[in-house]
């Protein structure tokens, strides 16, 4: 999967605030993601990640 930092994915699951979109602040063997919702931010291994992920909304597809 390309993820890159900046992007936004969605995830099969919510977090407990109620937003299931995350954004990439680190990208590697891990990744730390930051909570759309209420800006808890967590590491992550990148094979859950890539599991868990619904969709990617890269930072080109972004409104502005």
């Amino acid at each position: 999967m390309n993820i890159q930092i900046g992007d936004v994915v969605t995830l099969k699951k919510q977090h407990p605030c109620g937003s299931k979109e995350w954004e990439v602040l680190r990208a590697g063997m891990d990744f730390r993601l930051k909570c759309n919702g209420c800006g808890h931010q967590v590491m992550i291994p990148r094979k859950q990640l890539e599991k868990n992920i619904r969709q990617i909304v890269s930072k080109e597809n972004k409104p502005e």
